[in-house]
């Protein structure tokens, strides 16, 4: 790994200890230190976003898994706890951007880290595209006029899924440019938009719970789970919440803009999975008690955007559906700047191509701009593929899942080698003079059980069903994309990690 040595670093005196503590890391301070403790929740919370995600995956679920479905969701978030707590010990020890590519490099090897971050970053331009998509599931419901192409809204439908590709690219436009503008603009609306998610997430579950339809013992009803089977369905209906909540190590990768991260970041990535997770399983309760039918075939279609506008009124649910709109943008507004933040963070140590540009941050606005235009053409290029068939909206959204997930299971799994060799260490303080964030004793069984679920829900997601893939038949290429994805990307990986390799010259090769 290439980074800059203390000899590189301008002589402009670093402005706070945070400063010094990236300098310490052979890093200069180029991004705009101006984040506070709710800025960086922020962060994580608007990756999760869990109206967006529970909104766009709820319908998903119901199909293959039923009212059980409800089951993975609680199953999900205690393995995603277990990822999280110790994404938090490494927050606090390396608060650098591009968290999972500089937590594996520094745990493992240059070689390993370098393929974790490129993993990571491929997905997170895939997360960026499924959650564009999202707004197909709510505008139409809105009004009609956004229904842009043909009439069926359905995302499942040529009409829907080609009117997601033009409506998602309308909003990457949108939050490219903000990604370019300033990190103070990026931050104000990240925090206005989580505070509006929050409130409205409450009041939605507030609503459906008060118009509920039946007890909460409809969740052990396993009717609908029967085509596949009880474990199939549960396995199929995990999809939903391992979509919903993923990107938590977000306040992570925004280390080097938050004041006081060795503190913040570990407790800012533990509470918005936390509050994402406890807001999402009820609203799925919620909208599964408050439905006004669960055999009439509408909610394993339209999902809680029917529950919302046939249960509390058009009015009243659209106000609301408005609120989720408001959660998609800023939801991809914040995985977009997760991205960049990725990018620009192997750039700065030379490791992708064009790094000098790619790293190169403004002055005034503290903000990378070529990292963001690349991920907003390369996320709108991905939803070009909703074209071609409304299967891919599937595909996209699985997709993402698994790159993130395998990128995890690269850091939880050095992590755990390292706790057993004794080399990961617990000591240290951070900014205020506390102890860092620390497992204890529970560090190897926490982290070890951490790596068993990544692994494990990477092989579920990644699972190449017909059934969910390829329901309607005749497209292969679907019910395998995220292996021949994952596959294509770690082909081009190794193919320039060798270009690169073949093209270095040693300086003792350089001529005099």
């Amino acid at each position: 790994m290439t980074t800059t040595t203390p000899a590189d670093v301008r002589p402009d005196p670093p402005h706070s200890p945070d400063d010094r503590s990236l300098t310490a890391f052979g890093y200069r301070q180029e991004l705009h230190r101006s984040l506070g403790r709710y800025a960086s929740f922020a962060a994580g919370f608007s990756f999760i976003s869990v109206l967006t995600t529970v909104f766009q995956f709820f319908a998903f679920g119901y199909a293959f898994g039923g009212p059980v479905f409800f089951w993975t969701w609680p199953a999900v978030l205690v393995g995603q706890l277990l990822v999280a707590a110790c994404f938090a010990e490494l927050a606090a020890r390396y608060p650098i951007s591009g968290a999972i590519y500089q937590w594996s490099s520094r745990l493992s090897n240059v070689t390993f880290g370098w393929f974790a971050g490129w993993i990571m970053v491929i997905g997170q331009v895939v997360v960026v595209a499924a959650a564009a998509l999202a707004l197909q599931m709510v505008l139409p419901a809105i009004w009609s006029g956004f229904q842009l192409i043909g009439t069926d809204s359905a995302p499942t439908s040529a009409d829907g899924a080609a009117n997601a590709a033009v409506l998602g690219v309308i909003l990457l436009a949108l939050t490219t440019l903000v990604n370019i503008l300033d990190n103070r603009v990026m931050s104000v609306i990240n925090r206005v938009g989580v505070t509006a998610e929050i409130i409205g997430a409450i009041l939605i579950v507030v609503l459906l719970l008060t118009h509920s339809q039946r007890s909460p013992g409809i969740t052990f009803h396993t009717e609908g789970a029967a085509q596949s089977g009880l474990l199939g369905a549960l396995l199929v209906g995990s999809f939903t919440a391992a979509y919903v909540m993923i990107g938590f190590d977000s306040a992570g990768e925004m280390s080097e803009e938050t004041r006081n991260p060795r503190r913040t970041a570990p407790r800012t990535i533990l509470t918005a999975l936390g509050a994402a997770g406890l807001l999402g399983g009820l609203i799925v309760l919620g909208g599964l008690l408050a439905a006004p039918s669960l055999t009439d075939g509408r909610l394993a279609v339209d999902g809680l955007s029917y529950v919302l506008t046939s249960s509390l009124g058009d009015g009243v649910g659209r106000v609301l559906l408005a609120d989720v709109v408001v959660a998609i943008a800023v939801a991809t507004l914040a995985i977009q700047t997760s991205a960049c933040r990725m990018l620009f963070s192997m750039a700065r140590d030379g490791q992708l191509p064009f790094a000098g540009r790619l790293a190169k941050v403004n002055p005034r606005t503290g903000m990378p701009g070529a990292p963001a235009l690349v991920v907003g053409v390369l996320a709108a290029a991905l939803l070009l593929l909703n074209f071609a068939s409304p299967e891919a909206f599937l595909a996209i959204g699985t997709t993402c899942i698994v790159m993130l997930y395998l990128a995890y299971a690269m850091v939880t799994g050095p992590l755990l080698v390292s706790r057993l060799r004794g080399r990961f260490t617990t000591d240290g303080t951070d900014e205020t003079g506390a102890r860092l964030f620390s497992l204890g004793r529970w560090g190897v069984p926490v982290n070890a059980l951490a790596l068993l679920y990544g692994l494990f829900m990477t092989v579920n997601l990644a699972w190449p069903r017909a059934a969910v893939y390829d329901p309607a038949g005749g497209h292969w290429y679907f019910q395998y994309f995220t292996v021949l994805f994952l596959s294509i990307t770690i082909a081009l990986g190794v193919a320039y990690r060798a270009y690169k390799a073949r093209t270095a010259v040693a300086p003792e090769a350089v001529p005099v």
